[in-house]
């Protein structure tokens, strides 16, 4: 029998359509539990298991008085690991009828001919408006307000509870330096899910 194995990686960047200033260009971490649930609940068309939403959050770092910022672990361990504090997300499923906008919260996956991966590339913008009660200027010297966003991770949809609210888990999670979104600004963050098989192939 061949064992194939695969590699998955992320790539998150954060930038400013307009300016094209871009605040994080970095690599994520990989709940490998979940995402390789996710990954058999698609390909054996369970109806659940697709990414779904986009979800930020502001207690992945802490700034001290002199300006230095200490940054916590990703959370990847286990099926109920979560981001610190998620305090917005977005649904990037362009497939979804609660996708509000789906050319600009979307999916594509690209492939080369030949290649032995393909690339998920998960699109999320966060327009003026949004999200709801943001500062007014990006100058706050508070980095800890709600949508001073330090975390961010991908979210698989798993249907809903008896409440009618999605039920999610998290495949990804990012902790970068605080960025600030508010209404002078838009954000845009391009977000790569790499998954990659590898061309050592074990005969068992």
């Amino acid at each position: 029998m061949l064992t194939i194995s695969y590699k998955i990686e992320g790539f998150l960047k954060i930038y400013d359509p307009n300016s094209l200033e871009v605040f994080v260009d970095k690599k994520n971490a990989i709940n490998y539990e979940n995402m390789s649930e996710a990954l058999a609940d698609t390909l054996s068309n369970r109806g659940y298991g697709e990414i779904y939403q986009m979800a930020f959050g502001n207690g992945g770092a802490s700034v001290d008085e002199t300006g230095v910022i200490t940054y916590l672990p990703p959370n990847t361990t286990g099926q109920n690991a979560a981001l610190y504090n998620e305090t917005y997300a977005k649904i990037v499923d362009d497939t979804s009828v609660f996708n509000l906008d789906p050319t600009r919260n979307k999916m594509t996956v690209n492939h080369t001919s030949g290649k032995l991966y393909s690339d998920i590339l998960v699109q999320c913008l966060l327009d003026y408006g949004e999200p709801s009660g943001q500062a007014a200027f990006d100058n706050s010297t508070q980095l800890d307000g709600t949508f001073t966003f330090d975390e961010l991770g991908l979210l698989a949809n798993y249907g809903t509870d008896s409440d009618g609210n999605v039920i999610t888990r998290l495949l990804t999670h990012v902790i970068f330096h605080p960025v600030q979104k508010s209404l002078n600004r838009q954000i845009q963050i391009d977000y790569t899910v790499r998954i990659q098989s590898l061309t050592n192939l074990l005969t068992i």
